[in-house]
């Protein structure tokens, strides 16, 4: 169940700054949290959801040297999202580009920071290359198709009904599957001419995996966020093998603080400037108030919504 409730008032630590939540973003991770499936890493609120924030800053700690009282910031959060006042490391805080809102804001840094991650970092994307995303109208592939078409890939992806598939083409994808109507490796093939694509992010996993293994291309990167279908699996040694392929993923909520201020430095470099000057825009399916968390949440669950489902606290 999910029901408003009054808690005391967090405390921030010396490097750390207290937020006045305007906006806060939705994400299955919220979800799988609220069922129990995802508990939160230590010292992170329990009871409490919420990965991604937008507000003001209240109130900031004694060796924080940045920010300053009523910035304008929208900041990862390893949970307490879902409340009027979070707190959050001085380093995972991003200024809010000019042309955007609280609530366009909020729905940034899960997917942002996620995206980067691990298709730049970890899968070393490049200028030339491809790449695969399943579940392409998620918020997680709204922000990979902008980001890599944005910055010089081919983008794949699969999606769910026609209209999601021409929703992502819209947006940049140069071919969106449906996958309830065709075989997403077959497609695949036929796309790229039998090459395979250089890059897949995955949130399925399970019997994605083989169809995965066989859509790489050579020196390919199958990089897994999730496993929606599930962890275990079969899949041809002997393809990973002959295509030297990697196989990786990451979690990112547990991460250190460190690492995930690095991911801010590089999206405030690379892709902040492109978000002001409107190249990639937030992809906003609706707004519930705060109180309404649960209504968000059936809508997540549901898989019908196309970008990111956003929390308002504002009356």
């Amino acid at each position: 169940m999910l029901k408003i409730e009054e808690r005391p008032q967090p405390v921030i630590g010396s490097t750390e700054v207290l937020v006045k939540v305007v906006a806060a973003g939705v994400n299955r991770p919220d979800v799988y949290q609220r069922k129990g499936n995802y508990p939160p890493p230590k010292g992170a609120p329990r009871d409490i959801p919420g990965l991604e924030i937008a507000g003001t800053i209240a109130t900031v700690g004694d060796k924080v040297s940045r920010w300053k009282i009523g910035d304008k910031i929208c900041a990862l959060v390893t949970g307490g999202g879902y409340a009027e006042y979070c707190n959050v490391p001085d380093g995972q805080c991003l200024p809010i580009p000019g042309n955007l809102n609280f609530v366009e804001a909020a729905s940034l840094p899960e997917t942002f920071f996620t995206v980067w991650s691990n298709v730049f970092d970890r899968g070393k994307l490049q200028p030339g290359e491809s790449l695969l995303v399943h579940g392409g109208s998620s918020g997680i592939g709204v922000t990979a198709i902008q980001m890599a078409t944005t910055l010089g890939s081919k983008v794949y992806v699969t999606a769910g009904s026609d209209e999601k598939c021409k929703f992502c083409e819209e947006l940049g994808a140069v071919k969106a599957i449906n996958y309830k109507n065709e075989d997403f490796s077959e497609a695949i093939n036929q796309l790229t001419n039998g090459k395979g694509v250089n890059i897949i992010l995955d949130m399925i996993g399970g019997d994605y995996t083989p169809g995965n293994i066989s859509s790489l291309a050579e020196e390919g990167r199958l990089v897994l966020i999730n496993a929606m279908k599930g962890k275990d699996v079969q899949i041809d040694l002997a393809q990973v093998m002959r295509k030297r392929l990697i196989i990786t993923g990451s979690m990112l909520r547990s991460r250190e603080i460190e690492f995930k201020n690095a991911i801010a430095r590089n999206l405030e470099h690379h892709i902040w400037p492109l978000l002001a000057v409107g190249k990639i825009k937030p992809v906003i399916h609706d707004v519930f108030p705060a109180k309404d968390a649960a209504k968000a949440h059936a809508l997540m669950e549901s898989s019908e919504h196309v970008g990111k489902i956003v929390l308002s606290f504002e009356s």
